[in-house]
């Protein structure tokens, strides 16, 4: 049986980690290269870093954090936010980045996804899905919520499993940054239709929705922002809390 995996996830816009709740009242939470040694220090499994507004104000993800977190950890990290082809992807690998999350890009080209896993792997192609309930159905959404579409949550996800996506990032906008806990319904329903890693994201207000999520939805690794930046939750007792309800960490 795999560990489960914890990954704090540092929204960057203009240099800075910032949160809010569903994108929006952003404050400054510390710089992301000094969080994220903070975090591997502590036993974070892997780190995110998404550049919140790349896609929506048409920027790229800055190559200089990348090179600058490559330096300063030695867990794995995934890096979203702007990227559009493939050569952005080669340009963030290039500079340190473990894996490459897609988002806006891939629903308006899903065959990026095909190419970028044929080119790098399918280990390096994460698929971020942000999702909301929409009368009774979930349907996906782009730029940070912003937008719906007419595509259903489930259906893209297995297409994007189907194109080579390697890990599925799915943030509930309805739960994100609500602290409420994760979306464990949709969660489970998700990961019982697909054999590829699904991240939790979006809810996570203490230690007890971690194991929540990990024991009803049974999903690879959980992702939270806030609880970890402002101290609310330490790694290292998260994770003695999900060793001591039977879940494995390393």
């Amino acid at each position: 049986m795999l560990a489960k995996r914890i990954i704090p996830c540092l929204d960057v816009k203009d240099g800075r980690t910032v949160k809010g709740v569903n994108f929006v009242d952003l404050r400054d939470a510390g710089d992301p290269v000094e969080l994220a040694w903070q975090y591997s220090q502590q036993g974070a499994d892997e780190l995110v870093f998404l550049d919140i507004t790349a896609t929506h104000e048409k920027r790229k993800t800055t190559i200089d954090l990348v090179k600058a977190v490559a330096r300063q950890v030695n867990i794995p990290f995934t890096i979203g936010g702007g990227i559009n082809e493939m050569r952005d992807a080669e340009i963030l690998l290039n500079s340190g980045a473990d894996k490459i999350s897609i988002n806006s890009a891939a629903v308006g080209n899903p065959q990026l996804i095909d190419d970028l896993a044929k080119a790098f792997g399918t280990q390096f192609v994460v698929v971020a899905v942000d999702t909301r309930l929409v009368d009774g159905k979930n349907y996906v959404h782009l730029r940070g919520g912003r937008d719906k579409t007419d595509i259903e949550t489930e259906n893209w996800i297995k297409e994007a499993e189907s194109r080579g996506a390697g890990e599925i990032l799915l943030t509930s906008m309805d739960h994100d940054g609500t602290k409420n806990g994760f979306d464990n319904d949709l969660l489970k329903k998700i990961n019982d239709s697909i054999n590829i890693p699904l991240i939790a994201s979006g809810g996570a207000g203490n230690q007890q929705h971690f194991v929540d999520t990990f024991q009803i939805a049974d999903v690879d690794a959980a992702l939270a922002a806030s609880v970890f930046h402002y101290g609310e939750i330490l790694i290292p007792e998260l994770k003695e809390t999900l060793r001591k309800n039977g879940i494995i960490v390393r």
